[in-house]
């Protein structure tokens, strides 16, 4: 589980992955988007305006909530697919674009290679307001925001998940709010534990959602000690976490689109992730 802010990671796992990949399709059928409202929207924070998809089950009722983070491509259509298949379960879901602070979705509308320099330069500078304190605001947003929504069901807890760099973040908006999210999976998340005085597994103590982590095979390679310096951080609170390398499966799997996605091992993911919300969003 590198840190997969630095160059090493993105030249090595992203190599290939382009914008604008026609595998949404994979993630949500006809029938399911029939069943679910798709709105964009505008979230007021304390930075600014962030530009974000909203998607809940049609018909009356309230749900739970939940916030998705995009990984290091931001928002695009292989994540509204993942919102509407999600809110087809009965999820009220929330995708907002992590990079709204440079410019609005998509944040890059042609082919992007990692193993390109002036594309990971590009990257870099839209990332770099994306301090653990901004997730921390932005979260805090994003869950008002949802909870503001007639839809949501506030009587439970609020799940979070994230892909790739958007893995950490899930730890950082469940720390930020401890007393709201109930639940958060991180998949192929880059950078859970490093070396570092923020590193995202020193927040472990604070806190109180059962978390599930899919990590990649080759991450783990890399840093096989990652995985149980996660599981005694969580085993020091008593706060029920599951945490599994997916053999054959590469940074990136769960993302349709992607050079190295792995549909069986993503529809496994996808399997564990609603068992989590199952279980954490009371």
């Amino acid at each position: 589980m590198p840190d997969d802010h630095s160059d090493a990671l993105s030249r090595r796992d992203f190599t290939a992955l382009t914008v604008g990949a026609t595998g949404a399709a994979v993630l949500a059928t006809s029938a399911q988007a029939a069943e679910v409202v798709e709105t964009d929207v505008t979230i007021k924070t304390a930075d600014g305006s962030c530009d974000a998809a909203l998607f809940h089950p049609a018909g009356k009722g309230a749900w739970p909530a939940v916030l998705i983070w995009p990984d290091a491509l931001g928002l695009r259509p292989e994540f509204r697919a993942m919102g509407k298949r999600l809110a087809a379960e009965g999820y009220v879901v929330l995708v907002p674009n992590p990079f709204y602070r440079s410019r609005p979705a998509p944040v890059f509308t042609g082919p992007f290679d990692f193993a390109n320099p002036d594309d990971r330069a590009k990257l870099a500078v839209i990332r770099a307001p994306l301090t653990p304190d901004a997730v921390a605001r932005d979260a805090t947003a994003f869950v008002g925001f949802l909870d503001a929504q007639k839809v949501t069901n506030k009587k439970v807890k609020v799940g979070v998940q994230g892909y790739c760099m958007g893995g950490p973040m899930t730890m950082q908006t469940a720390a930020a709010l401890p007393a709201r999210i109930g639940a958060g999976g991180s998949f192929h998340g880059g950078g859970l534990v490093t070396d570092g005085p923020d590193s995202p597994h020193l927040l472990v103590p604070k806190i109180k959602a059962r978390f599930y982590f899919g990590v990649a095979m080759n991450d783990d390679q890399r840093q096989p000690d990652a995985k149980d310096k996660l599981k005694a951080a969580f085993a020091a609170t008593g706060v029920p976490a599951k945490i599994e390398v997916y053999d054959g499966a590469l940074h990136g799997w769960c993302v349709p689109g992607s050079a190295v996605y792995n549909q069986a091992s993503a529809e496994r993911a996808w399997g564990e992730l609603l068992a989590l919300y199952k279980a954490g969003l009371v």
